[in-house]
């Protein structure tokens, strides 16, 4: 007689007591008393919005396993939409709410939650934020009034225009980190910055970080 053992797949729902049992697991293997859902998406066996669908919240699948609550950060609206804009950049493509609890990203999906109550809002916010046109010619004349060079580094509304521009690629090589991974965008400066070039859209192209270093200071 053969001896049949059941092994249920891999995306059957899962118990309250297995998700606790790995929360808990997780937090000892750590060594420590706390657990964000950034810590738990590399160190876990289970994702995250599994542990949200299941309790309602992070936060109350941390109290059924006996966890203490981190301490909230209130971020600042420019603080989520720069953190969304790093992780873009790094995607080449728009990040997910999954992305946000992965070792990419600097701040968790709750934190997005709690601030614009999903992550579609958050999403669109964003988008509206860094859409929206600046000044730059009032700039211009203030920096020339006051004898200054205009910031080298481009505001993250700039930064945004520039690469959703370019399509997230390099301009002189096509390179994406969409395509493949270990690519590296850079928002570099055609006429150089310390050579006079303005830090504005007509300016500014995206590189890869393979040409934007072979390009060094050099301007043609």
């Amino acid at each position: 007689m053969n001896n049949f053992h059941y092994s249920p797949p891999k995306n059957a729902p899962k118990t309250s007591e297995e998700l606790i049992e790995d929360l808990q697991l997780v937090i000892k293997n750590l060594n420590s008393d706390k657990l964000s859902q950034k810590l738990y998406a590399v160190n876990g066996k289970y994702d995250c919005s599994t542990y949200i669908r299941h309790f309602g919240s992070w936060n109350n699948a941390l109290l059924k396993a006996g966890i203490k609550l981190s301490n909230i950060i209130n971020y600042s609206d420019e603080n989520l939409f720069e953190n969304i804009l790093n992780i873009w950049q790094q995607k080449g493509s728009q990040p997910t709410r999954r992305d946000m609890n992965t070792s990419i990203s600097e701040i968790s999906s709750s934190a997005y939650r709690r601030r614009f109550n999903s992550w579609t809002t958050a999403i669109k916010e964003f988008v509206e934020y860094a859409n929206v046109k600046e000044t730059s010619i009032i700039a211009i004349e203030v920096t020339q009034i006051a004898g200054t060079k205009s910031s080298r580094d481009p505001s993250l509304r700039l930064r945004f225009q520039v690469l959703k521009r370019d399509n997230f690629s390099c301009v002189q090589c096509g390179a994406s980190p969409a395509k493949n991974q270990k690519v590296i965008l850079h928002i570099d400066h055609i006429k150089p910055w310390s050579k006079g070039g303005k830090t504005e859209i007509s300016n500014l192209q995206t590189l890869c970080q393979d040409c934007n270093l072979g390009k060094s200071n050099i301007f043609l």
